[in-house]
């Protein structure tokens, strides 16, 4: 039921993907939704959730850090352009959650939190920065707009547009930047 819940929510958005939908296309009724999952609200964060799982299972037992993390964000990017479902799931409920009251409001906002401390720390390391150096916070930013924007530019028009190989151009940019003495992200 998550993945036909998954499959509504990118395709319609949180607001208009009807409860009855889901449960018809799952074989239940609402109630027998609402059984499994108190709430749509509950269904949604199930379905994040479920995608998180996913992309905590390709890390494998240990997070990488610094270069090896980064050099992960591209072969993110990569596994990315053959999961369509999942990218647009994450660009419509990401945009969408901007919006007053969204249910997936405050998952979104400690995600990126979260993101943006992970890249930083990858950057700074990966770039033999002080653990203080300022440039780490927007250098991050940049790296998930990047990343999030050709996401959206992808699913648009996929045969134009490479993500992996922009993302891995925008963190070797970055990272030449910040220490220009430093290896490439990603080879």
């Amino acid at each position: 039921m998550l993945h036909i819940a998954m499959d509504t929510f990118a395709a319609r958005g949180y607001r208009n993907a009807p409860l009855q939908e889901i449960a018809d296309r799952a074989g239940l009724t609402q109630a027998g939704v609402l059984h499994y999952f108190r709430t749509k609200s509950q269904l949604l964060t199930s379905v994040l959730e479920l995608r998180d799982q996913t992309d905590i299972e390709q890390l494998g037992p240990d997070r990488p850090q610094g270069l090896e993390f980064l050099r992960h964000l591209v072969d993110t990017a990569r596994r990315n352009a053959e999961r369509e479902g999942m990218v647009r799931l994450y660009a419509v409920l990401s945009a969408e959650s901007v919006t007053d009251e969204h249910p997936a409001q405050s998952y979104f906002r400690d995600r990126y939190a979260g993101l943006r401390a992970f890249v930083a720390d990858a950057l700074r390391e990966a770039a033999g920065l002080p653990a203080d150096d300022p440039r780490a916070e927007p250098a991050a930013n940049a790296v998930i707009a990047v990343m999030d924007g050709l996401q959206v530019q992808w699913l648009l028009a996929p045969e134009a547009v490479d993500m992996s190989a922009s993302t891995e151009l925008v963190l070797n940019s970055l990272l030449a930047g910040l220490a220009p003495h430093r290896p490439p992200a990603a080879n």
